[in-house]
């Protein structure tokens, strides 16, 4: 019985001081994990960029100690910490100890921040409540300052001491508290990735990483002295479509008839790539992971000009569809980086912003660039717009392949499985058991239709030499009965993994029918040969059945040689000696050389190829399939200048009876 509690006047309380961070810190920063602990670090750095924005200091130095404490330390003007009169309060207690504190406010009154990342006055106090200590060394004045904070309470209050040096700014050093958090370790590559960030959207500002491995410290360097445009060169490579043109205004507006105005700044680098692409937001510096406003616009403007140049110049067939933005951001490099004096974020951790006017702002701007751009650079503009209609007709092409392709192996359980040609199903429908075994040819299929355990083994045979579909588009490979008829009887669907065709995918491993699809052909070279096409299919087409350990090859003996006594079976030349070598004496025997699975009798092929208590598979190992991959390329693929080579390395150990005279 739950316990029976009272809710009166008492019951109601607030949370007051550091407890307002300690004890629901993922309502400031998003949650109380890794995440939210990553950014309580960007919260502080972001302090130090936006001095730096301001003009105060061009060098930020972030450090990873191995304990997990962390320091940011900036040249800007040093924070303000001595006494506010007009507060009536130290700054420090101001900054440190109460949220919606700070320097950032008053934009009409000259803040010295004219767009700030650091926004809500929340990040430097949320901090210092969530951590384990924070220690702060502040020069400015001609004074040095420090404090000491301990589970978000000051502990000594501020130090202060005169200063003869000339230089200014803050040094942060702090640990995130565990009692706050549920994880504190911060890998390297967050602050690699968040560091290089800023130094793509703050240009000739140089942040310094250094990360402590035992007691030495590791240091990289990041710094961008032409920004974005330097950034978007950089991704779209020397062989991009286009040159990166890099647009920047200034617009004034509001969000809503009865709020006031203000300031946005956009700048964004921009060109077109059939071989990089890349989408990225920052506004006020931060990394819009998810977009906004910015994005919408993006999308809008571009999918709008595009389709006005299309159809201005004909291109269009004949009642064609109109692109759409997914056919434009396959070859499209764009890197915003905006500013607005006033910014409404989605929420405090400033993944996404929401701001009407920015939209509206960039929207417009975007369309009218990309109108002149289109005019005062034609060729550029046909050659984007060709690109955008390759993607636009390869990703219908693809849905109609993938439609077709679910068609085609749609199934509806034993009813489909019967009317699959030549398809011998087994008796048991528990798939931990179930095996299938592909088969070359009829006559094959009879013999081991006869030798097979008709409980849990089942038959299908493949005809003559399958399609290789290394070399074949998917169009073509789905037209294959053969193929079709393998896939349906697998069960599981096909994965396709080209980005062209990623919507091709139908696979689901949990429908696979089988514990174990067994590959039995010859042991000859035709029966190679078809072994390998089998694989290359499976390669290509359901490779995580190949990873899972699914499939195996089944090994039939080349010799049967038989004595007074006992018959031997040889699966190669050297077995064949080796049994040969070890005979009693001057025992006769006879030796039958294979002549193919269908002269088998069911006898021997179930001891030597269906029984599981005799047989060999050989299991097809996942760690060779980067190996395999190259292999069945060269062999089967378009790698001519490499199955040159190999025919000119090992070409002679396989012609040895040809007249080369």
């Amino acid at each position: 019985m739950a316990k029976k509690t009272t809710y009166d006047n008492e019951s109601i309380s607030s949370l007051k001081g550091a407890d307002r961070v300690r004890k629901r810190p993922g309502v400031i920063f998003g949650s109380d994990g890794l995440d939210g602990c990553q950014h309580s670090v960007v919260e502080i750095i972001s302090n130090s960029i936006d001095e730096a924005r301001a003009g105060y200091g061009k060098k930020i130095i972030i450090t990873r100690y191995a304990d997990h404490s962390i320091e940011v330390e900036d040249f800007g003007r040093g924070a303000p910490v001595d006494y506010n009169t007009r507060e009536q309060k130290y700054n420090w207690e101001l900054l440190y100890c109460e949220l919606y504190a700070g320097g950032k406010y008053n934009e009409e009154q000259g803040s010295g921040y004219d767009f700030s990342l650091g926004l809500n006055g929340l990040g430097l106090c949320s901090t210092q409540y969530a951590s384990e200590y924070m220690d702060v060394e502040i020069k400015r004045d001609g004074f040095k300052y420090n404090l000491h904070f301990e589970k978000g309470e000051n502990k000594g209050g501020l130090k202060k001491e005169e200063f003869s040096g000339k230089a200014t700014g803050t040094r942060t050093r702090w640990k995130p508290d565990l009692d706050v958090f549920t994880d504190i370790n911060i890998p390297a590559e967050f602050f690699v990735d968040f560091i290089k960030r800023q130094a793509i959207v703050n240009e000739n500002i140089l942040f310094v990483f250094r990360n402590q491995v035992g007691n030495k410290f590791e240091t990289q360097e990041f710094m961008y002295a032409d920004g974005i445009r330097e950034y978007a060169t950089e991704v779209a490579g020397s062989d991009a479509l286009t040159g990166v043109q890099l647009w920047q205004t200034e617009r004034t507006g509001r969000d809503r008839e009865d709020m006031n105005d203000y300031r946005v700044k956009i700048n964004a680098a921009v060109c077109f790539s059939n071989r990089n692409q890349i989408k990225e937001y920052y506004h006020n510096s931060s990394w819009l992971e998810h977009g906004g406003s910015p994005d919408k616009a993006v999308r809008n403007a571009f999918v709008y000009q595009i389709d006005a140049y299309i159809k201005q110049t004909g291109k269009y067939n004949r009642n064609e569809s109109k692109i759409t933005f997914a056919d434009i951001e396959e070859c499209l490099v764009i890197v915003i980086s905006s500013f607005s004096t006033q910014t409404s974020y989605e929420n405090q951790t400033k993944k996404s912003i929401t701001n009407k006017f920015i939209y509206e702002a960039m929207n417009d701007f975007f369309r009218r660039q990309l109108e002149i751009y289109f005019i005062e650079n034609k060729a550029e503009a046909d050659k984007i717009v060709d690109q955008v209609l390759i993607n636009k007709r390869s990703r219908e092409k693809s849905e109609k392949e993938r439609l077709n392709i679910k068609k085609t192996l749609q199934t509806s359980g034993n009813d489909m499985l019967n009317r699959i040609e030549k398809f011998v199903d087994c008796r048991s429908k528990d798939k931990e058991i179930r095996e299938l075994f592909i088969v070359e040819g009829d006559s094959a299929l009879g013999s081991v239709k006869m030798a097979r355990n008709a409980e849990f083994q089942a038959v299908i045979p493949v005809r003559g030499k399958i399609l290789n579909c290394l070399k074949a588009e998917y169009d073509r490979i789905f037209k294959s009965e053969i193929i079709t008829n393998l896939i349906k009887v697998l069960g599981c669907g096909v994965e396709v993994k080209s980005k062209a065709n990623k919507d091709l995918s139908t696979f689901d491993l949990n429908a696979l029918r089988w514990s174990k699809v067994i590959i039995c052909t010859d042991a000859d070279e035709d029966g190679f040969q078809i072994r390998t096409l089998i694989l290359t299919m499976i390669y290509r087409l359901i490779p995580t059945l190949i990873d899972e350990g699914k499939v195996f090859i089944a090994e039939t003996p080349l010799y049967e040689i038989t004595t007074k006594e006992k018959t031997y079976f040889a699966y190669d030349e050297k077995e064949k000696a080796d049994i040969m070598q070890n005979m009693v004496g001057d025992q006769k025997c006879s030796i039958q050389r294979s002549k193919g699975l269908g002269e088998n009798q069911a006898d021997m092929m179930s001891l030597t190829t269906m029984n599981p208590e005799t047989r060999r598979l050989i299991k097809v190992n996942p760690e060779e399939a980067e190996a395999t991959a190259r292999m069945f390329d060269i062999l089967l693929g378009d790698d001519i200048d490499g199955r040159k080579e190999i025919i000119t390395e090992k070409g002679y150990m396989y012609i040895a009876d040809a007249d080369i005279s």
